[in-house]
């Protein structure tokens, strides 16, 4: 088990969070809530709105999200959904705790709030110049303010 950092559509109340809870694809297991210790552009672009976090770090904000615990078989599915390398890529990044959940860690394995663990997070290099124009999010929700609702690839 490795952990990610979901801050898109994988989140909870999200458009593609059955991805999360769907034992079929592997085991997904709810650690806590975290924010990057970095900067990042989060942005909604593209015709379906989809969520990039741009890998240009010391820009933007520090983006809010999920942490969970992933098996190797959802871990490959979730590469093969964010189209891992071509769209996205998955590297370590530092994630500052918010709030650790799962209560079935021993106490001694749950992190305290604040401090830095390593997750695996899903960014993108290759993007369009103009999205650095577009506005920055701290926290991503398909039905937030922005207007900017996510369509899913299956309902295109």
């Amino acid at each position: 088990m490795v952990n990610i950092f979901v801050y898109g559509t994988l989140k909870k109340g999200q458009p593609n969070y059955h991805i999360m809870t769907d034992g079929k694809r592997g085991k997904a297991v709810f650690k806590g809530t975290g924010k990057t210790a970095e900067k990042y552009p989060l942005v909604i672009a593209e015709k379906a709105n989809i969520p990039f976090l741009l890998n240009v770090p010391g820009m933007g904000h520090h983006i809010a999200g999920e942490i969970y615990s992933v098996d190797d078989q959802l871990l490959k599915f979730l590469d093969e959904f964010e189209s891992c390398p071509d769209m996205y890529q998955r590297t370590l990044q530092r994630i500052e705790i918010v709030e650790w959940e799962d209560k079935e860690d021993s106490p001694e394995d749950r992190p305290d709030a604040n401090r830095i663990i390593e997750c695996f997070v899903y960014s993108t290099t290759s993007y369009r110049p103009e999205w650095l124009n577009l506005p920055y999010h701290d926290c991503y929700d398909s039905f937030g303010k922005h207007g900017l609702v996510y369509v899913n690839h299956l309902d295109r």
